[in-house]
């Protein structure tokens, strides 16, 4: 197993893990409105459930960043607390998932036809460059401490980009050829990666996906360093064996 940071380590990050949790919120406060905005005005299902997500991002990372706080208070994590934490979290997925599904089916047994949106264009390319880095940010804190709520939140950080480019891609096509039923299925495509992240921070999996890699890696590094170690001995013994017959050999010839 990789050896745990250290108390001052594990305090950098955690505080670096708030930082981040800070501006996911102030960030998707002001992404949440503009989308939910445009996307109503535009009658754009998967633009409104973009914002929502949002909304949905910025109480995640509210409910991280008030446990991250708190293990800076008290020098140490509550598990229970942030059992209960993650559980919050992985119903936010669920949450989002149900709302673009319901929506989706609706326009599409309504047969809305949606507006083009150049302001969600534009926000949905910004999203495509500053949430890709803040996600990589976040899954490199929760890595480094194996922070299963860390890593939820990079998850929740990930959905957001794929969200985007999702939306980003049924906006053009619709722009393109003019099939309201894109929309629709492109908030499908959300709501499926919504419930798999939702299902792996419920049960817990995310750390452990993230560290199974690394975990091979140190096994197969002490595989080898054992194979080394039996050869070294297999050497020795080969020479034990050698400098006793030198003795036989010389006392028969003696």
């Amino acid at each position: 197993m990789s050896a745990q940071p250290g108390a001052e380590t594990t305090e950098r990050l955690t505080r670096r893990g708030l930082r981040l949790a800070k501006f996911t919120v102030a960030y998707n406060v002001v992404e949440g409105v503009v989308a939910i905005a445009a996307g109503v005005a535009a009658g754009l299902v998967s633009v409104i459930g973009f914002g929502i997500d949002s909304g949905i991002e910025s109480i995640s990372a509210v409910l991280v960043g008030l446990r991250l706080s708190a293990r800076l208070r008290h020098g140490q994590a509550d598990e229970r607390k942030e059992l209960i934490t993650l559980r919050l979290v992985a119903i936010t997925f669920f949450l989002l998932a149900g709302y673009v599904t319901v929506e989706g089916v609706r326009s599409l047994v309504v047969g809305a036809t949606p507006e083009s949106s150049p302001v969600a264009i534009g926000l949905l390319v910004a999203s495509l460059v500053v949430m890709p880095l803040l996600a990589e940010a976040k899954r490199r804190v929760g890595v480094a401490l194996a922070d299963p709520l860390i890593l939820a939140d990079a998850a929740e950080t990930r959905i957001c980009v794929l969200l985007s480019v999702s939306t980003l891609v049924g906006l053009v096509v619709f722009a393109l050829t003019g099939a309201g039923w894109v929309d629709a299925v492109a908030g499908f495509v959300i709501a499926a990666f919504a419930i798999h992240e939702g299902r792996e921070a419920w049960e817990g999996e995310l750390a452990h996906d993230h560290g199974h890699d690394e975990h091979d890696h140190e096994h197969d590094h002490d595989h080898d360093h054992d194979h080394d170690h039996d050869h070294d001995h297999d050497e020795h013994d080969h020479n034990d064996h050698d400098h006793d017959g030198d003795q036989r050999k010389a006392a028969v010839d003696g």
